[in-house]
């Protein structure tokens, strides 16, 4: 296990995504945090993690002000790439408290399981 989860992240970083570790996952309150979904208003159309702010990708770096004095912040997008370079983003414009969430399904069932805390 320990080895594919190695290789994994390999593929990520060769690739230019940052992958988001469980253990980083795990730390993140999500039902406090500011929840972005970076995907199309299209794709959101499509479902999506209901109280989402949908700021697509290529919107991302002219509605920074949007992520100011935000506590937690996770993106995530349809596969985790497209939050992947988000987060990259926001970290390049300052901001440290940015997370992966990866897919909108995986942000969904993380949602999902602090409901039931």
């Amino acid at each position: 296990m320990k080895t594919i989860v190695m290789t994994v992240a390999l593929v990520a970083t060769l690739f230019g995504m940052q992958s988001c570790t469980a253990q980083e996952n795990n730390n993140v309150d999500y039902k406090d945090a500011f929840l972005v979904d970076v995907r199309t208003p299209e794709e959101v159309a499509e479902g999506g993690v209901a109280g989402a702010t949908n700021i697509p990708l290529d919107e991302l770096e002219q509605r920074l002000a949007e992520f100011d004095n935000k506590g937690q912040i996770v993106v995530f997008c349809r596969s985790g790439s497209r939050s992947s370079q988000a987060k990259t983003i926001l970290e390049k414009n300052g901001y440290t408290n940015v997370v992966n969430g990866g897919s909108w399904e995986q942000v969904q069932a993380k949602v999902d399981e602090g409901k039931k805390e």
